[in-house]
């Protein structure tokens, strides 16, 4: 049987009575179940990625798809890819219930209808290489059940996380991911460890996709984008450390190479 655990009341009462320091203490105590909630859902998390990358090498693409906070967390992380790894934008999308408004305001029912995701999607032509990832922390958004509905229909790869076991959400999925990491400090906050074990869900898999995809050597963001000195720097300090050049000689491969894996390649061809 379906439960809302995200919904259940706070472990934690008389908030408003709390001293500032009580409060931060008992936020952290609450915070510490995350992580080891988010390792119960690696075999999930996995195996998703496995089948990403055999998709991505292919062509295929992962779109994020959700409502309020966690459409916000799935932006978030898709807008990262391309500075992090030089990945063109197009290869990992965030799609939010209300579009780029919703970023910052809510939009009024935004997330109750189950076929505006579906339209949304179909803007990028969504095709059947492309993977569906459902992000909903209670697993009941309809804006989020209708996009895994649809994709998996035409053959897309579905996954889904929730914070919620055996949601609406994760019954539409292929691959359902469930952290679950019980009541909120703030009873229905799901901004709170909901929210953050979200986003470390979605940090493991496009971190793990991007690694396999070789867009990191050894330990490095060899393809980030050089978009402010602190970027360039370390860029700097990778290569003169790989070529074992002079800072400012290493610099100026740099710069002419835009990234530190192509000034890699020229030089050791």
């Amino acid at each position: 049987m379906f439960e809302k655990i995200t919904e259940q009341p706070s472990h934690y009462d008389h908030l408003d009575e709390k001293s500032v320091e009580e409060l931060l203490t008992d936020m952290n105590k609450e915070d510490q179940k995350v992580a080891l909630a988010v390792k119960e859902t690696i075999p999930q998390v996995a195996k998703l990625v496995e089948q990403i990358v055999e998709r991505m090498h292919k062509g295929g693409r992962i779109f994020y798809v959700g409502a309020g906070t966690s459409g916000r967390l799935g932006v978030l992380d898709a807008s990262e890819i391309p500075p992090t790894f030089g990945m063109p934008n197009t290869y990992v999308i965030g799609l939010i219930a209300g579009g780029d408004i919703a970023l910052r305001n809510p939009v009024e029912k935004a997330e109750d209808d189950p076929e505006q995701s579906w339209k949304d999607l179909q803007t990028h032509n969504i095709s059947a290489l492309d993977t569906v990832i459902g992000i909903a922390a209670s697993g009941t958004t309809p804006y989020v059940i209708g996009a895994l509905r649809h994709a998996r229909e035409i053959g897309c790869l579905t996954a889904s996380i929730s914070c919620n076991p055996d949601s609406p959400v994760a019954q539409e999925a292929e691959i359902p991911i469930e952290a679950i990491v019980g009541p909120e400090f703030l009873t229905g906050s799901t901004r709170l460890k909901s929210g953050t074990a979200q986003k470390m869900i979605c940090n493991m898999i496009t971190t793990t996709t991007m690694i396999k995809m070789g867009r990191v050597k050894g330990n490095k963001m060899v393809n980030m984008q050089l978009t402010n000195q602190k970027l360039i720097d370390r860029g700097t300090r990778m290569l003169a450390q790989e070529l074992n050049l002079p800072y400012e000689q290493a610099k100026n491969l740099l710069l002419l190479h835009g990234s530190v894996q192509k000034a890699i390649d020229a030089v050791k061809g």
